[in-house]
């Protein structure tokens, strides 16, 4: 059996001269994310022939959204994590959900936040909601493309073992033990690059639809539509990859080792594709709607 070995990266991208601060992979993917998006939909509010008319918003309104998005990705992240994931730890350790710095983020929870940022955002302003939704969803992918990269490099979020010849030997104890399975190379661990999985599915493919959304089919002139795509996009993508992804340990169990957060019998769904069921659901919802406006 063939295995890639990780490759030698840095986790810290560069640490500042003079203070010896590292500034990790990870930090500069959601930095170059937010910057990224922030500059698209900036331009985007000056293409009125894009939107079939006005733009929904004025281009110097897109920084102040940004300053919305930020606390709603964080906070949005950070209890989607709580609430989904590790509930009854947090319930008896409640100032643990302060130490964002020590991880625990969940991209349903931040996308949530994102959402509940952008509602409330376009009520107070009375913009098109529908409208800045459909700007935000386009460069979505932007960060997802970013921070599964950086999941990868960090390393984290890992997949299940492996005996695929692109299966990559991560340099982490926890990665490499896989006590009984196939899927070794004397005595240690392949797994499948989910993470990169990831990224080019919520990221570069998804990335590419909804631009071809906006440019060839016109989609921001049908509100709804790219938000919609975006949606039903994302949630099959991650459903898809949970397949590969290493589950969650804390919905593991002798009689569940795969780590399903509903099962019947020797079949499941893991937490992950439970709350990418109602983004599909949505996405449909808002899709339909779109085209018969």
């Amino acid at each position: 059996m063939m295995a890639i070995a990780f490759p030698e990266i840095d986790p810290n991208a560069f640490v500042i001269p003079g203070l010896g601060l590292p500034i990790r992979w990870y930090a500069l993917a959601y930095i170059g994310g937010l910057v990224a998006g922030w500059l698209i939909i900036t331009r985007l509010m000056k293409r009125p022939a894009l939107w079939g008319g006005t733009p929904p918003m004025q281009p110097k309104q897109v920084e102040d959204l940004l300053t919305w998005v930020v606390a709603g990705v964080v906070l949005g992240g950070r209890l989607g994590f709580v609430l989904f994931y590790e509930p009854g730890y947090y319930l008896t350790h409640p100032l643990e959900i302060l130490k964002v710095w020590q991880g625990g983020m969940s991209f349903h929870g931040g996308f949530l936040g994102t959402v509940v940022a952008i509602v409330a955002f376009c009520l107070r302003h009375r913009l098109p909601i529908l409208s800045v939704g459909d700007a935000a969803a386009l460069v979505t992918p932007i960060g997802l493309l970013l921070g599964r990269i950086a999941n990868f490099i960090k390393p984290e979020l890992w997949g299940r073992p492996t005996d695929v010849p692109w299966g990559v030997i991560f340099p982490v104890e926890a990665a490499q033990y896989c006590e009984g399975i196939a899927g070794q190379v004397d005595g240690i661990c392949a797994r499948h690059p989910s993470q990169l999985y990831e990224a080019g599915l919520e990221g570069l493919l998804l990335g590419a639809i909804l631009v071809a959304l906006v440019w060839g089919a016109g989609a921001l002139r049908r509100p709804g539509t790219v938000f919609g795509v975006f949606l039903i996009g994302y949630g099959l993508a991650r459903g898809f990859v949970e397949f590969f992804r290493q589950p969650d340990a804390q919905f593991q169990g002798p009689g569940n080792p795969l780590g399903y957060a509903l099962q019947f019998g020797d079949y499941g769904l893991t937490m992950g594709q439970i709350l990418s069921l109602p983004m599909i659901l949505a996405g449909l919802i808002l899709v339909l709607r779109a085209r018969r406006a």
